[in-house]
């Protein structure tokens, strides 16, 4: 008969084999009938330091679970967007991954790949579901199910470098509406800066632009009545409208050179290396600028400002009204039933608020809000939470076809390829085509 301590030892030690030929598999030690679990995460972070806080979190589950490894997996974010429908319908399909919601989550969940969460989080009168702000799970749900587990909430607008302003004479204070932040634009040029890093190579940063200017114009009657199918669609006054005014920022050649064929990690380099004087990101811009700078020290965090996205004059839109992420975890259908309770401590009050305190997110667990101590995503959660009308990214939130082609659109526009009318019926003609 094994001690007590050698049992618990060859339990945590010795490993699962399963047979391919048979399906049979060798129990653990000791009696055990207990598998080893390995859980497939999927994800596309890049600063090493919310990586390490992960990892710290991971550590402390898999030593509260003995038999429960969790395998994180990186794909980088093009990559992930492009790879992951074939994943999902393979033998390699991660257990849980990012989502941003949206279209695209609301198509794979009616696809049969993921898991319908809301038996689980519904379950006993809703105690896992009620550790949640309730618009972050109404967010990420779907004709009555749960289409991911919400991770953290976010809002995208201008950073800017303190010491540029500065220098180029420009009060960030004092830009209200389109027209003062063009007229921004061309006296930071005037000077010999570069006024914006521009990410034209993964094409949806320059979405941030034309959704924006769409909001502002039109409001949320516009857009919803366009992503339904009514009235004018894309075509309204009000979007072709907000096409001119990109075009109009394009024509003054605002961003660094090359930014045509420039990533987002490249771009966040050249706002952290002090090579632009904005950028329009997101609520972590800050942390991923000092990553992607040449020296990985990049601005000081005193040295970065943030303003919202400006009115337009007339516009029916409002700057209370924000553009960003509604982000969450989906799990795919055959993920073992683990990864669940691996996902429910992943995003518990106490790790959202250690991810909070590090700068990673603006929480979504109950209880978590008052981690948020960094002043610039403070700013951006205090947005968010006087917010008149929060909408998801766009590309997101219209699904992957409609969404390519709204990148795509934006790039044309602003780098003068395309007539704003040409493009509002480009993705007319996308919205009707992706309606059969």
């Amino acid at each position: 008969m094994l001690d007590h301590k050698r049992a618990t030892a060859l339990l945590r030690s010795r490993a699962f084999a399963r047979s391919a030929a048979t399906g049979l598999a060798l129990l653990i030690a000791a009696g055990s009938a207990a598998a080893d679990t390995t859980i497939k995460w999927m994800h596309l972070e890049i600063d090493p330091n919310v990586l390490a806080i992960w990892q710290k979190i991971t550590t402390a589950y898999e030593a509260a679970h003995p038999g429960v490894k969790i395998e994180m997996q990186f794909l980088e974010n093009e990559a992930f967007k492009a790879k992951l429908p074939t994943l999902l319908q393979s033998d390699d399909a991660p257990d849980l991954f990012f989502s941003w919601g949206g279209g695209v989550l609301k198509q794979q969940l009616a696809t049969g790949a993921l898991m319908d969460l809301s038996e689980a989080m519904n379950a006993k009168d809703g105690a896992w579901v009620k550790t949640y702000n309730p618009a972050s799970v109404k967010g990420l749900s779907y004709d009555g199910k749960i289409g991911a587990v919400p991770y953290k909430m976010g809002t995208v607008s201008f950073f800017y470098n303190k010491a540029l302003f500065a220098k180029a004479g420009v009060d960030a204070a004092a830009i209200k509406n389109w027209d003062d932040y063009l007229a921004a634009v061309k006296k930071i040029k005037d000077a010999g800066i570069v006024p914006i890093a521009g990410g034209g190579g993964e094409k949806w940063p320059i979405h941030f632009y034309w959704s924006y200017l769409v909001m502002r114009d039109g409001g949320q009657k516009v857009f919803d009545a366009a992503k339904n199918g009514e009235g004018e669609g894309f075509n309204d006054p009000a979007i072709i409208k907000a096409g001119e005014q990109l075009a109009e920022l394009g024509k003054l050649e605002p961003f660094q050179p090359g930014y045509l064929g420039a990533t987002w990690p490249q771009t966040l380099g050249v706002f952290g290396d002090g090579k632009a004087a904005m950028i329009l990101g997101f609520e972590n811009t800050e942390a991923n600028q000092r990553t992607n700078s040449g020296d990985k020290k990049g601005l000081t965090a005193d040295n970065i400002g943030r303003f919202a996205f400006p009115a337009v004059t007339d516009g029916a839109g409002v700057v209370t009204d924000t553009l960003g992420g509604l982000n969450g975890w989906a799990v795919t259908k055959k993920a073992p039933p683990e990864t669940l309770d691996f996902l429910a401590y992943l995003t518990n009050a106490e790790n959202e608020r250690i991810m909070a305190k590090a700068g990673m997110l603006i929480p979504v667990a109950v209880g978590a809000e008052d981690g948020v101590t960094d002043p610039l995503i403070h700013e951006s959660a205090e947005q968010l939470a006087h917010s008149t009308w929060h909408q998801n990214f766009f590309d997101q939130d219209l699904g992957p076809s409609v969404g390519r082609v709204v990148n795509d659109v934006s790039v044309a526009i602003v780098s003068g390829q395309m007539t704003p009318a040409d493009g509002a019926q480009q993705i007319q003609d996308a919205f009707e085509q992706d309606q059969f």
